[in-house]
């Protein structure tokens, strides 16, 4: 884990504060306000005057958040200040743990194994809980000849390959040679024939023929013949590696595009975004590099001691709670033919609250490469469509290794919410957020702080505490738990505050708090999304009742 302080208000120029002003006038005037009262300015996205990034970029939300931040949509996670106006709490990173028996899915049949390569990688491809069958799904890349092929699972550890119907006895869903591909189960498609949605860079016999296709399934095993296609172009303008996510907060599919910089050289892999409403105009999102947003790169930060370069290899994307969640594969070795060690790829994470700019606090690796030669994640370690799944209690990450001739699928776990904690010692720490806005009646925390004690206060714009919701009349909470309830004496529920903004004052002793939130049930429920969804859910939003629980 890693510790860092959190620091106070931070002071801003004034002539800072002038041009944050007139941007958020022009953004009130003609910019869309998102769920969480950030303001996006027009043109919306973006486009950086530096690129790549060479230093890390700090999200304008960050420098400007809003004066009342909305909090309705979602768990509330302390990834940044973004939410908090002064603590002594110290804010901890903590890491996903590799499951001891890896790897969860591994080359065993004879359509994965060619040519000395034996393969079953999810590549971005997609590990999704299916509501509708009750099972674990993971779509993966075969060795044999690029086919698609589908895995399924009960408990998400432990997986079969059904003999499908597609190219019997096999788990092949679509043969269509191929590099990397995205699935996505789209719960909010009305129509039941697109209920899974696929993009898939094709690799077609003529090596310039590198078509991006988009198809569509209403069980993720029978595709559509090719929807939408950017057709042949005579010179790309994207790369393999190119995958995609959906931005439930804005309702838009968001295209992650891989492509070198374009210095002189062209020699740093990075990546450009294309959005939309609706994916079968893929074909028409783009006519030339100028319509492009610059994105994303790696930065001085992601460089490791020893390695000459690092550069962002692949972005997966998807909505968590309150924030898009990013996984990003940081390339900082070639392959080395003298030992066959695949290229260097590790997974690092990182958080946006508006759905383009990226804040990456922690640069450590979260999904690692391992220094066995005979581990299943020698090298080439990379996400998966969907990042990751709300099992119970944690979060299950599964991401793509590689070790000489074989290809397979990992998986790791994280505490729900566990991305960052905000720590006590024994003395009282306190964190007091920004003023902020709700609807719900309920606060819930999630806090591990068995041999100590969390008190909550409620605050006015003022600063001044609220009656009856002061820290002596909290019942102190004592819990190590994902869903705690916090109560006052002689009142029900926080119904009395209306919708007027407030603040909350976290007292902690002993403990860690990950995430609050303020819930319209006595259940719990955030309506906040759920990455790949989970057991227990039927829907992508916890909706805390038998709306969106099994």
């Amino acid at each position: 884990m890693i510790t860092i302080r959190t620091g106070f208000r931070a002071v801003v120029p004034t002539s800072l504060l002038v041009f944050l002003l007139v941007k958020a006038v022009e953004a009130a005037e003609s910019g869309e306000t998102l769920y969480n009262g950030i303001m996006l300015p027009p043109p919306w996205p973006p486009q950086p005057t530096e690129w790549p990034h060479p230093e890390p970029v700090t999200p304008p939300y960050l420098v400007s958040p809003p004066a009342v931040i909305p909090i309705d949509v979602g768990r509330q996670l302390f990834v940044d200040d973004f939410l908090i106006e002064e603590t002594t709490l110290q804010r901890t990173f903590h890491l996903a743990e590799y499951y001891a028996d890896n790897p969860i899915l591994r080359p065993d049949r004879r359509w994965e194994s060619k040519d000395g390569l034996a393969e079953a990688m999810a590549f971005s491809d997609g590990v999704w809980f299916d509501p509708k069958d009750k099972l674990f799904k993971i779509w993966y890349v075969s060795g044999r000849e690029s086919c698609t092929c589908l895995a399924t699972s009960k408990d998400g550890i432990h997986w079969e390959k059904p003999a499908l119907d597609v190219e019997p006895p096999t788990s092949i869903v679509l043969r269509r040679a191929r590099d990397s591909a995205t699935v996505w189960l789209d719960l909010d498609e009305k129509d039941p024939q697109q209920r899974f949605k696929l993009i898939l860079f094709a690799m077609d016999a003529v090596e310039r023929n590198k078509p991006l296709e988009f198809r569509h399934s209403p069980d993720g095993i029978h595709w559509s013949p090719v929807i939408a296609s950017n057709g042949y172009p005579a010179q790309s303008i994207y790369m393999d590696r190119t995958t995609m996510f959906y931005n439930p907060f804005r309702q838009r599919w968001v295209l992650s595009l891989r492509d070198w910089d374009e210095g002189p050289q062209r020699t740093a892999r990075c990546r450009y975004y294309v959005e939309t409403p609706d994916l079968a105009r893929l074909g028409a999102l783009w006519q030339d590099r100028s319509t492009l947003s610059k994105w994303a790169s790696a930065d001085r930060l992601d460089r490791l001691p020893g390695a000459s370069f690092a550069q962002l290899y692949n972005l997966d994307a998807v909505a968590y709670e309150s924030l898009l969640l990013g996984a990003f594969s940081i390339n900082t070795a070639n392959g080395d033919p003298s030992t066959g060690r695949p290229k260097i790829n590790q997974v690092k994470l990182g958080y946006s609250r508006d759905g383009f700019h990226w804040h990456r606090p922690d640069r450590r690796v979260f999904l690692p490469v391992s220094e066995n030669t005979n581990a299943w994640n020698w090298g080439n370690v990379q996400s998966v469509g969907g990042v990751c799944l709300v099992v119970g209690d944690r979060l299950h990450f599964y991401v793509s290794g590689r070790t000489g001739g074989t290809n397979s699928v990992g998986l790791a776990f994280l505490r729900r919410d566990g991305f960052a904690s905000m720590d006590a010692g024994a003395g009282e720490g306190t964190l007091t957020t920004r003023p902020v806005r709700f609807t719900g009646k309920h606060l819930f925390v999630n806090l591990d702080n068995p041999q100590g004690e969390l008190r909550v206060e409620v605050l006015n714009q003022a600063g001044q505490v609220l009656a009856p919701f002061t820290a002596r009349a909290c019942t102190p909470v004592t819990a190590n738990r994902t869903l705690q309830m916090v109560r006052w004496k002689d009142v029900k529920d926080l119904s009395a505050l209306g919708s007027e903004p407030v603040r909350f004052r976290f007292r902690l002793k002993n403990g860690r708090l990950y995430a609050f939130w303020v819930s319209q049930e006595p259940s719990g429920g955030s309506r906040g999304y759920l990455a790949a969804g989970g057991p227990g859910y039927s829907a992508n939003r916890d909706l805390g009742s038998s709306a969106s629980r099994d």
